[in-house]
C-alpha cells in the first residue's frame, strides 16, 4: 500500500456533495452507507436506481420524462438510456442567465475577457439565430477549426441548442490531420479564427484554412472570428464572412431550444489517427451531460463558488468536460497559448490573479514545472486552490511529492483517467477520500472497472487490461460511417465478448485505488513479461540530466528488448556514465526485467497534439513499417530521427 499525502478534513468530508449523495441515497432507498466503497458498490449492483438518482440529484432538465433508465445495463454495445425522454443539451449549460461570470479568457498575447452568464446566454442566441439563417438543423454538421476562445464555446452552444452536431479541431493541426477528421462527417458550416498564438509567437491560420475549405465540397459558410488582427483579408477563402458580420442583425435574445431524445448525437470526437485514419466517435447529449455532472460534481465537488481551469485545446475532450461546468454555475477559465509562456511560472501565476480553486494540468506540466525549479507557494499565493487535476499521461509519485512540497501541501492531487472514447473517466478524484502517493483516488460512481487477465479473470493487486462490465451512458452511440457497427465492435469489444476493453494497463488495489501504468499496445514484453512503460519513465525523468524519455519494444531475435530514449535537458551531455546510472536505478527500484538493452539520445520525443506520447509510431518505424499519418502529432518531423538507426541494427 502506497503512502497517503493529502487527507480530506471531517468537515470538508460532511460538507462535500459526494457524502450529500449518499445520504440521500440512504434516505431514499433506506440503506446504510457508510463510506465511499459502500457507495461504490450500490452503484454497481443497482446501476437503474444509481442513474435515476443522479437524474434528480443534478437536476436534469428536461421537457419528457423517462420511461425506464435503461433497457438493458448488459447490452455492450447498445443499451438505450433514458428512453422516451426529451432534452437539450445547451439549455442544461445556459439554465444560470445572470451576472456571474460564465467564462474567463486568457491568452498569451495579453488579451483578456469575461463574460457573465447573461452575456453568455446572449451571444449563444444571436449564434444560433444566424445559423439557423444558414439552413442548419438538427443532425447537421458544425465544426470549429478554432483556439480556445469564448467564440468556440458560443457555436459549441448553439450548435447543440439547434440539435446539430459540433465537432472542432485545434489549429495546429496541419491541412491532412483536418480534412482527415473533417472530411470523414460533412460539415455545413466552419467557425475558425484567423490565427492564434503559441509562444510568443503569431501563427496564421487563413491559410491552412483556405486549403482546408478547398478540399470541403459540403460547407456553405465560413465563420471567422479576428482573434490576431483586427481586420483580417478573407476575401480569397470562399463563402466565408466575419463572425460580427454574421450575427449582425440578430436581435434576438432568447433561445428556443430543440428538445431531443437522450442518445441524440452531440459531439463527434475522434481518435488520435496515429495508426491510421482517426475514428469519428459519435457521443450523446444526454450522456455525456449525466456522466460529466456525476464526475463534476460528486467527483471534483464543483459547486458556483468555483473558478475552475482545464489546459486543454479544442482538439481534445477536456475542453468538452470542463464546458460542462458551466451546468453548475461555475466560473470557467479558458486560456490561448503556451502553459510556459512567457515564464516557467505563468499558469501558477494565472491561478492566484484569477482565484483559480480546481486547477486541470497534466503530467508532463507538472514534471516542467518541476524541473524549471518553479515553488509556486514561495512565489504565490494559492489559498483558494482547492484541488489540482491531472490527466493524458499518468501521473508518477515523484509528481505528487512536487505538488505537496513545492505547491500546497493542503491540496487534493486528483490523478484522472478516461478517453475521447468516453468523453469521460473510468478512474478519477474523490472529495472523501485520502490521496496514496502515485495512485488514482477512486474508480468512478456507476463504472463497473475492472482489471482482467488475458483469460478474463478479475485480478486484485496484479496488473491486467482496465476494462468495463456494465454499460454505462457515455459509452459512444456510434462511429461515424460504420454502418454495421463493425469498427465500434473491434474497437473495444473484441478482446471479452460483451465487455468494454479500454487499452489500458491497470491496477486495481485493495483500498479501491487504481494504477495505470500506459496504454496495452505499448507494454513492453521481454521474456514473455508484461511491463507498463509508465514504470520505466518513473525512474527515467527522475534524473535531472534528462528532460523527457520514450520507451519502446523491438523485436529481436525471437523476443522483444527494451529500447529507451532520453532527451536531454539543456547543457547535459551523454555518457556511458549516464546510461549505467539509468540502468542500475531502473534495475534497483523496478527488476532487472525492466532494464533496457539499449539507451539512446535522441533530439525529439514524439507527441501527438493532446500531449500524448506517440510509442506505437516509433516502434513501428524502427521495426521498418511505415506511420502514414503523421499529421495527428504536434511534431511530425521528430519520427524521422527513429528511422533506420545503426545502433538498434546489432
Amino acid at each position: 500500500m502506497g503512502k497517503i499525502v493529502w487527507s480530506p478534513k471531517k468537515e470538508h468530508v460532511l460538507s462535500s456533495q459526494m457524502w450529500d449523495f449518499m445520504l440521500t441515497v440512504n434516505e431514499k432507498h433506506n440503506t446504510q452507507l457508510i463510506d465511499y466503497d459502500e457507495l461504490y458498490s450500490w452503484t454497481i449492483a443497482n446501476p437503474h436506481l444509481f442513474w435515476e438518482n443522479i437524474w434528480e440529484y443534478c437536476n436534469i432538465l428536461h421537457s419528457c420524462p423517462y420511461t425506464q433508465v435503461v433497457d438493458d445495463v448488459k447490452k455492450m454495445p447498445g443499451a438505450k438510456w433514458f428512453p422516451s425522454s426529451r432534452l437539450n443539451f445547451a439549455e442544461n449549460l445556459l439554465r444560470f442567465r445572470d451576472d456571474h461570470p460564465a467564462v474567463i479568457f486568457r491568452g498569451e498575447d495579453k488579451i483578456e475577457r469575461t463574460l457573465t452568464y447573461k452575456e453568455l446566454y446572449r451571444s449563444v442566441a444571436k449564434t444560433t439565430e444566424a445559423l439557423i439563417s444558414c439552413g442548419i438543423t438538427s443532425g447537421d454538421r458544425v465544426v470549429g477549426f478554432i483556439p480556445n476562445i469564448p467564440e468556440a464555446v458560443i457555436a459549441m452552444l448553439a450548435t447543440a441548442s439547434i440539435g446539430a452536431v459540433w465537432s472542432s479541431s485545434s489549429p495546429d493541426f496541419g491541412i491532412k490531420g483536418v480534412l482527415d477528421r473533417f472530411s470523414q462527417i460533412e460539415p455545413k458550416v466552419l467557425f475558425a479564427a484567423d490565427g492564434y498564438f503559441y509562444n510568443g509567437k503569431r501563427f496564421d491560420s487563413l491559410r491552412k484554412l483556405k486549403g482546408i475549405v478547398k478540399q470541403l465540397p459540403s460547407l456553405e459558410r465560413v465563420v471567422i472570428i479576428p482573434y490576431t488582427m483586427e481586420c483580417p483579408d478573407i476575401a480569397s477563402i470562399p463563402n466565408a464572412v466575419l463572425y460580427d458580420d454574421f450575427i449582425s442583425g440578430k436581435k434576438v435574445d432568447t433561445i428556443e431550444f430543440n428538445q431531443l431524445p437522450f442518445d441524440h448525437p452531440l459531439y463527434i470526437m475522434y481518435s488520435s489517427g496515429t495508426t491510421g485514419l482517426p475514428k469519428s466517435i459519435v457521443h450523446s447529449a444526454g450522456g455525456t451531460l449525466i456522466q460529466h455532472l456525476k464526475e463534476l460534481r460528486l467527483h471534483t465537488d464543483l459547486t458556483r463558488m468555483d473558478t475552475i481551469f482545464y489546459f486543454t485545446t479544442t482538439g481534445w475532450m477536456m475542453l468538452n468536460w470542463l464546458v460542462s461546468s458551466l451546468a453548475v454555475g461555475a466560473t470557467v477559465v479558458l486560456y490561448d497559448g503556451s502553459p510556459l509562456y512567457p515564464n516557467s511560472d505563468s499558469m501558477w501565476k494565472m491561478a492566484e490573479e484569477l482565484g483559480i480553486t480546481i486547477f486541470g494540468t497534466s503530467a508532463k506540466f507538472i514534471a516542467a514545472s518541476e524541473n524549471a525549479g518553479i515553488i509556486p507557494h514561495k512565489q504565490f499565493n494559492l489559498s483558494k486552490l482547492k484541488v489540482i487535476l491531472s490527466t493524458g499521461s499518468p501521473l508518477v509519485e515523484e509528481n505528487f511529492d512536487y505538488i505537496y512540497r513545492n505547491v500546497k501541501n493542503d491540496v487534493q492531487l486528483s490523478s484522472i483517467s478516461g478517453g475521447t472514447d468516453i468523453i469521460s473517466c473510468f478512474a478519477l478524484g474523490n472529495p472523501i477520500l485520502p490521496v496514496y502517493r502515485g495512485e488514482l483516488q477512486c474508480r468512478g460512481l456507476g463504472m463497473a472497472v475492472d482489471s482482467f487477465d488475458e483469460n478474463g479473470n478479475s485480478l486484485i493487486n496484479q496488473k491486467g487490461e482496465l476494462v468495463c462490465t456494465k454499460a454505462f451512458p457515455s459509452m459512444p452511440v456510434y462511429f461515424w460511417n460504420d454502418p454495421n457497427g463493425q469498427k465500434y465492435y473491434d474497437a473495444y469489444f473484441d478482446v471479452y465478448l460483451g465487455i468494454w476493453s479500454h487499452g489500458d494497463y491497470i491496477t486495481i488495489n485493495d483500498h479501491g485505488g487504481v494504477k495505470i501504468f500506459g496504454r496495452s499496445d505499448a507494454t513492453l514484453n521481454p521474456g514473455g513479461v508484461r511491463i507498463g512503460t509508465a514504470e520505466i519513465y518513473r525512474i527515467v525523468e527522475g534524473f535531472s540530466e534528462i528532460a523527457d524519455s520514450l520507451v519502446v519494444g523491438q523485436n529481436w531475435e525471437g523476443d522483444e528488448r527494451i529500447i529507451l530514449f532520453i532527451l536531454l535537458s539543456k547543457g547535459e551531455s551523454f555518457s556511458e556514465k549516464l546510461a549505467e546510472s539509468i540502468s542500475d536505478a531502473i534495475r534497483k527500484n523496478c527488476s532487472p526485467r525492466h532494464v533496457p538493452a539499449k539507451i539512446l539520445k535522441t533530439i525529439d520525443i514524439p507527441y501527438t497534439i493532446s500531449g500524448k506520447k506517440v510509442e506505437i509510431a516509433v516502434r513501428k518505424i524502427i521495426c521498418g513499417e511505415d506511420v502514414t499519418n503523421r499529421d495527428a502529432l504536434s511534431n511530425p518531423k521528430s519520427l524521422d530521427f527513429y528511422k533506420d538507426l545503426i545502433e538498434l541494427q546489432s
